[in-house]
């Protein structure tokens, strides 16, 4: 084993040369992990369904000295993800780093009015197009475009690991989903060195959840902040290392795996709920 030294730390964690396209990247974990790849020297492609927000994004990450593009996509509509993965083809260079990321809660937790016999076909099919299909096209297109020694990185949740009352039925429905589809993808992807993770995000601030849709009772927050092992919230910031570990050299051995991020709360056998 050779001696290891800062510069090879540094190595560890560069991102220099890498073209790292970020879905739902116009706030929450998406943002975060555009930021950090950006400072970690990587080209970001922002993408998001507001042009308006992910264009703010991409301009703080060029006022912080980094590269950036933004480019609006719904990718609920069936086809977005491809045209707009071979348009950044065209314009910016082939991707290295894709990391599906977009999702929504689905509306309210049956603990504020998301029980299951009102629970909507609408809010059902919209989440289901937004977390699940919407992944499955972005992870679809990477496969197809990404080169050996490409990764790929999808954001799950503690939800799909266990019950989680902030959220709705179809975000721990399609959750769970992702976290074996990730298995699956990673096994075909392996013989192309093509790296396949996914994170696993707890209970953090900063994530609009549920798109905005849903206002969190400060009883209710405390509440759930006693069910954490480490007594408090995550924030979006804890978030950057874990997702920029994922798609560096650091973790080139790494592949099929899903990181646990949520001060162990899904190191609990039960739920407080």
């Amino acid at each position: 084993m050779s001696t290891i030294t800062r510069e090879g730390i540094h190595s560890l964690f560069d991102m220099t040369g890498d073209i790292a396209v970020v879905t739902g990247a116009s706030s929450g974990f998406g943002q975060a992990a555009a930021e950090a790849y950006a400072a970690a020297g990587a080209t970001v492609v922002v993408l998001g369904r507001s042009a308006e927000r992910t264009a703010a994004v991409a301009d703080g990450i060029i006022a912080a000295g980094g590269t950036a593009h933004a480019y609006a996509v719904d990718q609920t509509r069936r086809g977005a993800v491809d045209e707009v993965l071979d348009r950044i083809v065209r314009e910016v260079g082939r991707p290295t780093v894709i990391v599906a990321n977009a999702g929504i809660s689905g509306g309210p937790s049956y603990r504020s009015g998301g029980e299951l016999a009102s629970y909507s076909d609408e809010e059902w099919s919209e989440v289901i197009a937004t977390n699940l299909t919407g992944t499955f096209e972005t992870v679809r297109a990477a496969a197809r475009l990404l080169e050996p020694g490409g990764r790929i990185l999808v954001t799950s949740s503690t939800a799909g690991m266990r019950t989680d009352p902030m959220v709705s039925y179809g975000y721990v429905t399609t959750k769970a989903a992702i976290l074996n589809f990730v298995r699956q993808v990673s096994l075909e992807l392996a013989p192309r060195s093509i790296r396949v993770n996914a994170i696993a995000p707890g209970p953090i601030k900063g994530t609009r959840i549920g798109d905005g849709r849903v206002e969190i009772d400060p009883d209710f927050e405390r509440e759930w902040e006693s069910t954490i092992p480490m007594g408090r919230m995550g924030t979006t910031d804890e978030v950057q290392g874990p997702m920029l570990f994922l798609v560096s050299p650091a973790s080139s051995f790494i592949t099929g795996a899903t990181l646990t991020i949520d001060g162990g709360a899904a190191a609990l056998s039960h739920t407080a709920f």
